[in-house]
């Protein structure tokens, strides 16, 4: 089957089973990526580190979202 074929099944489908069908489809792209998450760490770690060390200055939070 090919993706127009496979959507036009789907469309055919009651609204329940199309809600499942998507929902399916969501979950199967938003799949946790391990190295990203081991460099976001890693940078969070770093970030910290030169924060406590007095190498890096905080910005206050009322600072960060005043123009929002």
């Amino acid at each position: 089957m090919n993706s127009k074929e496979i959507l036009q099944s789907a469309i055919s489908l009651k609204p329940e089973e199309r809600f499942l069908v998507i929902e399916g489809l969501l979950k199967s792209l938003d799949q946790p990526d391990r190295k990203l998450d081991d460099i976001w760490a890693e940078e969070a770690s770093k970030r910290l580190t030169a924060y406590r060390e007095g190498r890096l200055q905080g910005i206050a939070m009322e600072e960060v979202f005043k123009d929002r």
